[in-house]
């Protein structure tokens, strides 16, 4: 086995017990750990974390995924007015135990996200500061409970969004779509099991 690998292996392990959340972060440690200098990408990673959980988690993460992608339906459906898009795990259909449900809508006044989801017990609702192709922006999260699952809501005012469309994903190098509530509405009907992960990752 490359020492390539093992790096991805032991980082993988380091973020499905949940002892790291970033990809850059279990990379280093795990190559500390192992006394390697050699870093694998995030893709790589990705790959032997989805394979750990596989066998780790086997068909209850099925039945976890499918009931995610219900919760973020109804979710999605208190705040439809305002376009809501799943994204994250849960879209590509790589949740585990501990994943939660990622949705992005762009609104300029959060308190209007929020008011529409009091049913939920909120755990916190934080701003955050950060820098959009050289420009500084914020975004709002949202963070919430309910019966089985975190949600967490991004809020993003609406002048992003034509950046955000060509916004690719740091793990797969695709662009990071999602899916609207009637392509959500549609998928859970056809094929709630369906996965959106490129073969290789994309440059």
């Amino acid at each position: 086995m490359s020492r390539r690998k093992q790096v991805a292996i032991e980082a993988a392990k380091l973020l499905h017990s949940h002892k790291v959340k970033e990809y850059k972060e279990a990379k280093e440690v795990a190559a500390a750990n192992l006394g390697n200098k050699i870093m694998p990408s995030n893709f790589e990673v990705a790959i032997e974390l989805d394979r750990l959980v596989e066998d780790r988690e086997g068909s209850e993460r099925l039945s976890m995924l499918v009931d995610m992608r219900f919760k973020a339906l109804e979710i999605m459906k208190k705040i439809r007015e305002h376009n809501p898009i799943l994204i994250g795990s849960v879209w590509r259909g790589t949740s585990r135990k501990g994943s939660d449900i990622d949705i992005i809508v762009y609104h300029n006044n959060p308190k209007d996200i929020s008011n529409k989801l009091l049913d939920y017990q909120m755990i916190q609702v934080e701003e955050k500061s950060f820098i959009l192709n050289g420009l500084p922006r914020t975004s709002t999260h949202i963070e919430l409970i309910t019966d089985k699952f975190t949600v967490e809501i991004i809020v993003r005012p609406p002048r992003d969004i034509e950046h955000y469309k060509d916004e690719r994903c740091e793990i797969y190098g695709d662009l990071k779509k999602g899916l609207n509530l009637q392509e959500l509405e549609r998928l859970i009907e056809l094929d709630p099991l369906r996965r959106f992960i490129p073969k290789r990752r994309i440059k």
